[in-house]
Parts: structure tokens; C-alpha cells; sequence
């Protein structure tokens, strides 16, 4: 009997029509309202926007066309080396005399360039084949020096044409002068084996250094020119260091990879 009392009262009272009807709260229109900004945000950016990588590895400064190993036509022993350690040298210059039974012989240089290492001394007596010298490729000294960066195989199809580069160079702190920059020139898509790294580096040890984690890519980078700097290339300082830049000097690169399609791996 007193639920029918209460049915019969709630018919009597009016509707309330005129009256408004609160969905929400203003603080949840305003979760809401960030919630969809975001989202919407978040779908712009997933469509056109993109995600920058980097690899990094080794490198090393160079000239173009590299260096090579001079070796010894004969066994014998040396009684006088001819050349210095960073001398230019022509095409057939006298690099070091061997004596052999037959009479002495002169080691003359293949072709032109910078001695870079000297391996033989006075009185050693050497092997025929025996590495004596080590001559970088470099026909005139005003010639640009490159970087040759070897990168892992694997990510040498991400590497676009003319990607930036930023090098770490071994001789110049970073915290004081920066990062040295560059651009890739070249890819070269054949994978190195220690014995071409070490041919065109002039150095057997760094091809066995630079392939212990796999046979890598060698990538050329065009450093970028500078003509205010003392090394007369870019640096991310103003100056960069107070000195030049010399072949064969080691240091690290940073290749900025191909961008990459944040749609690509947000969607399932």
C-alpha cells in the first residue's frame, strides 16, 4: 500500500522539463577535450611525421684514394733508408737499398704520395714480400681529406645519399671542439674483408681491428669546408682546434640513417 501511495504521488508531480540535464562535469569535458587533442595529434604525427636513427663506427681520416703497402722485391739486408716518415714522394722514388747476393738493390715507390709509416731500418734483414713501407695516395698537398667510416653491413641500405655525418675526432675533445661534419659521398655496398681494409688503409692491423665484429662497409664522407677554421673544415664549435687535420687520423662517425615511417611500426 505504500509503494502504490508513492507511484500515485510521483504522477502528480510535474515533469520538469524546463529544467536543464547535466551529462558531465566541466572537469571532464576538459579530460575529454585533452584526451581527443591528443589522439588527434598522436594520428597526424603516426601519417606525416617521421622518426630520425643514427649508427655509429669507427672511421678514419684519409685522403680519396687511400694507400698503399710497399713491399720488398728481395731478400736481403738494408743498408740505408732513403725516405722519411711523411715525405712526398713521386712515382719510383728510392725508398731503401737491400743488400743481396747478387749486389744491392733500391726499393722504389709505386706511385706518388706521403710516406705514412716506415717498417724497415738500418741493418734488419728482411724477407722477399716483407712490408717495408706504408704510402698514402696524395698527388698534391692541398688535396681534401675524406672520412672512411665502416659501418655494419646491415644497416648499410638505410644510409641515404648525402646523409649527414658527425665525427668524433680522436685528436680533438669533443667537450672542447666539437663534433667534426660531413656528408656521405659514397656508399660502397661490398661487404671489406681485413685484407682490403688494411690494402687501402695501409695498416694490416686496423683491418683485423675493424673486422672483428663482422666484415663491415666502407662509406666515404665528404667533410664539409670551412675556410675561417684553423683545420679549414666545419666543426659544430665555431673554431674547431687550433691545428690541422692529418691523415690517418682515427676518430668515430655518427650517420644520420634514412627517416623512418612511425605509421610503419604503430600499426599492427
Amino acid at each position: 500500500m505504500q509503494f502504490r501511495q508513492q507511484a500515485l504521488a510521483k504522477l502528480q508531480s510535474p515533469e520538469e522539463l524546463d529544467l536543464p540535464v547535466r551529462f558531465a562535469r566541466p572537469q571532464g569535458w576538459l579530460v575529454l577535450s585533452v584526451t581527443v587533442a591528443a589522439m588527434a595529434a598522436a594520428s597526424v604525427w603516426a601519417v606525416t611525421g617521421s622518426a630520425t636513427s643514427t649508427v655509429g663506427a669507427p672511421a678514419v681520416l684519409t685522403h680519396g684514394q687511400g694507400s698503399y703497402v710497399l713491399q720488398s722485391p728481395v731478400a736481403g739486408q738494408v743498408t740505408a733508408v732513403l725516405a722519411k716518415q711523411g715525405e712526398r714522394l713521386p712515382a719510383k722514388a728510392p725508398v731503401l737499398k737491400v743488400a743481396t747476393a747478387e749486389g744491392e738493390t733500391v726499393v722504389r715507390s709505386v706511385a706518388a704520395g706521403r710516406v705514412s709509416a716506415l717498417a724497415a731500418t738500418i741493418g734488419q734483414i728482411i724477407s722477399t714480400g716483407a712490408d717495408v713501407a706504408a704510402i698514402e695516395k696524395v698527388a698534391d698537398a692541398d688535396d681534401p681529406l675524406y672520412a672512411t667510416v665502416y659501418v655494419p653491413a646491415e644497416n648499410a641500405a638505410s644510409i641515404p645519399k648525402n646523409a649527414a655525418v658527425d665525427l668524433t675526432v680522436q685528436s680533438a675533445p669533443t667537450q672542447r671542439y666539437g663534433v667534426l661534419r660531413g656528408h656521405v659521398k659514397k656508399v660502397d655496398r661490398a661487404a671489406q674483408t681485413p685484407q682490403s681494409i688494411g690494402a687501402f688503409l695501409g695498416d694490416s692491423q686496423l683491418g683485423e681491428q675493424f673486422t672483428k665484429k663482422g666484415r663491415p662497409v666502407a662509406v666515404t664522407v665528404r667533410l664539409d669546408r670551412k675556410a675561417s677554421t684553423e683545420s679549414g673544415y666545419e666543426w659544430s664549435s665555431q673554431d674547431g682546434p687550433p691545428f690541422e687535420l692529418t691523415s690517418m687520423t682515427m676518430a668515430t662517425g655518427s650517420i644520420r640513417l634514412a627517416d623512418e615511417r612511425p605509421i610503419d611500426w604503430l600499426l599492427p
